[in-house]
């Protein structure tokens, strides 16, 4: 667009400034200056630079004075309707998510660069889609834990190997291998590393690693496959067989915790006004049923007879071991 070459680090910030003139149309040098953390004389050389090579920026002298882009230039947003560009503002990651992977500054780039296009794109009288629609992807309750995973990311997208010390569960300390990384994948606010190991595909609880390192090698991938693929089926390998079908009655005003806690496993709920309803939870196994113990007087277990047997077993013994004792 422009004549004019800038090293990568000044064009990265001639950008920026006036994507955020293209959402105020004026800002003063040193609030530039402060966004930037550069001087506001290096901000002023850079509106000079605009202006040289054909921007319609111009600094207004004055106590009120400002750095202001003429109205009449707008960045060419029409390839992005308004629909297309609420998704893109709301499909978002959790910036603290992000920060631990090392794109927390592309992050902030992008949403100078969406504020820029919904503010532009709508008349002053309705309101910005980004306004009325938010994506929440962190969890409730939690807090977020400090982790550097820029390494990992780096060896994925160089596609060498890396010798991990992982902990598995249940293990005191971790062991040293070396494995093929396809990338990292964030489910329910964790991280996993994704790679074959020994090719095989594993996914790694990031928060079990103890220390990585990134090796010269060049990771050996299976063909056909990338992150998404071997993501896929290792979920539906840890989809489990169903071998116990427990009927239960569990009270109405819990269905909704139910669902929430019991999600999938849950095959059949008969709706019913009454106070108890009829449930089907799957489960691969007997001990399973542990499960339900978290509803505590609000189920009562129907069948079958062994399903029974265990949860009464179960709760027979969370009984004695918080009997009084006095």
């Amino acid at each position: 667009m422009f004549s004019v070459k800038f090293e990568t680090v000044k064009a990265s910030r001639l950008l920026s400034i006036l994507l955020l003139l293209q959402t105020h149309e004026r800002m003063t040098s040193k609030e530039l200056a402060r966004r930037f953390e550069v001087s506001p004389r290096t901000i002023l050389r850079d509106v000079e630079a605009l202006s040289a090579a054909g921007v319609p920026v111009f600094t207004e002298r004055g106590r009120n004075g400002a750095i202001v882009l003429d109205r009449r230039a707008r960045l060419n947003l029409s390839r992005l309707n308004p629909v297309e560009l609420q998704l893109i503002s709301v499909a978002g990651v959790d910036p603290d998510l992000l920060k631990q992977v090392g794109l927390q500054a592309v992050h902030s780039s992008v949403q100078e660069k969406l504020t820029a296009a919904t503010t532009r794109t709508h008349s002053s009288s309705t309101s910005q889609l980004s306004d009325v629609l938010l994506i929440d992807s962190s969890g409730w309750f939690t807090t977020s834990t400090e982790r550097d995973l820029t390494g990992l990311l780096t060896a994925a997208r160089e596609q060498r190997r890396i010798r991990l010390r992982y902990r598995r569960s249940g293990e005191p300390r971790g062991n040293w291998i070396t494995v093929d990384p396809y990338g990292l994948v964030n489910k329910t606010n964790s991280w996993y590393l994704v790679a074959d190991d020994n090719e095989e595909p594993r996914m790694f609880n990031t928060s079990r690693i103890e220390n990585h390192e990134r090796l010269a090698d060049i990771a050996t991938l299976r063909p056909g496959h990338d992150l998404r693929s071997v993501w896929a089926d290792l979920l539906a390998s840890f989809r489990p067989a169903s071998q116990i079908e427990v009927h239960a009655l569990l009270r109405s005003t819990r269905l909704d915790l139910a669902r929430r806690i019991l999600g999938t496993r849950i095959a059949d709920i008969t709706t019913t006004s009454a106070p108890w309803t009829p449930i089907t939870v799957h489960y691969p196994d007997i001990e399973s049923i542990r499960q339900l113990l978290q509803f505590g007087n609000h189920i009562r277990i129907q069948s079958p007879a062994s399903a029974v047997k265990r949860f009464y077993e179960l709760a027979t013994q969370i009984a004695q071991a918080h009997a009084p004792t006095n």
